[in-house]
């Protein structure tokens, strides 16, 4: 997935100079309800994403440092092929088929249920396209992973993963729903399920290649039920909503707090656990991990440390470098990489 909201940043509000306070530490617990925006993907393409990460005061997750949400929607996809670096793209389907291409060879259908996972290192380019002619159901999210200076500099790479590990989280049943019904079913028929889709959760490590400990996990709420989901105090998290209604007692001194789907529920550091409520049934993402060590500066489709980086990365991409390689079976097709701002780009920091 591509960007189309360098320059002013579209996703925070502000200049890509703007973020000149002191960062805050991640040092406790918060509940912070992040709303997300909607966002142009592809301009005439027509579709709209929206985007959840980075927010004006909180621009990662651990080493979660992008959230787009395209879809549910009736598309035709078409992005051409374009660059990243310093970067992994995570592509988590819910519905429809997009085939990916890459520099380093890989032609493979994005489907439900399968994790597909770019890591750029030094450099890569790909392209997405529905499949077909025309427009069809599309739904998914599109996630970016900053990499450690141990990796960032090194070679491109692709993976898909069909077979996750999953697991099943003990749940309870509401009041409203036990005084309803005289059937309390057995624990399985209302435990939430999980799969790791990145890093670990709850003891479940994921196959996939990660390169900072981090979380990525797809949970799904049974209806009228309250679920215990595990935390290590020393990440911090976040909660999207995906579909469904969610509520969370985030807050010691306050009731449950319910967010919207596509919103982001903050939880901050020093948690060992987050308990969710569902009356008719929900998903959330769970994202989290290490807080990043590094400041990072991120525009269009590029995460590196400094201004220099970014520069000499968009003047490669316009000069056709051999750094991000040829898209298989594409020609010269390519999208071109915007003008940069008048000021010098400068890290995202956090606030929250």
């Amino acid at each position: 997935m591509t960007r189309l909201d360098s320059g002013p940043d579209a996703s925070t509000g502000l200049s890509t100079g703007a973020f000149e306070d002191a960062p805050a530490l991640c040092d406790g617990p918060r509940a912070l309800v992040l709303e997300s925006r909607e966002v142009p993907l592809g301009g005439v393409r027509g579709m709209a994403v929206h985007r959840a990460l980075p927010q004006r005061d909180l621009p990662m997750v651990g080493a979660w440092c992008f959230l787009d949400r395209f879809g549910p929607q009736r598309a035709r996809m078409r992005v051409e092929p374009h660059p990243h670096i310093g970067l992994q793209t995570v592509t988590w389907p819910f519905t429809g088929d997009v085939r990916h291409r890459d520099s380093v060879g890989s032609d493979v259908f994005v489907r439900r249920g399968a994790l597909n996972l770019m890591t750029s290192g030094r450099g890569i380019s790909h392209s997405e396209y529905s499949i077909g002619e025309d427009e069809v159901e599309l739904d998914a999210l599109q996630l970016w992973v900053a990499l450690p200076e141990s990796r960032r500099h090194g070679g491109p790479a692709f993976e898909q993963h069909a077979q996750l590990p999953q697991l099943h989280i003990a749940a309870t049943r509401t009041a409203e729903v036990i005084g309803a019904s005289e059937d309390r079913g057995s624990s399985e028929d209302f435990a939430a399920h999980a799969v790791v889709v990145m890093g670990e959760f709850a003891g479940v490590v994921s196959p996939a290649s990660a390169y900072t400990p981090i979380v990525g996990a797809e949970v799904r709420v049974s209806p009228g039920t309250r679920v215990r989901l595990p935390l290590k105090p020393e990440w911090e998290y976040a909660l999207l909503a995906v579909d469904g209604d969610i509520s969370a007692d985030a807050d010691a001194a306050a009731s449950a707090l319910s967010w919207q789907i596509g919103d982001l529920l903050y939880l901050g550091i020093s948690r060992d656990h987050i308990d969710v409520t569902s009356a008719s049934g929900a998903t959330v993402f769970v994202l989290g991990g290490e807080p990043f060590p590094d400041e990072i500066v991120m525009w269009w489709n590029f995460v590196g440390r400094d201004h220099d980086e970014i520069v000499e990365a968009r003047e490669e991409w316009e000069g056709s470098s051999e750094r991000f390689g040829q898209v298989i079976d594409h020609g010269d097709e390519r999208i071109p990489a915007p003008p940069l701002p008048a000021v010098r780009l400068t890290p995202r920091r956090r606030r929250a």
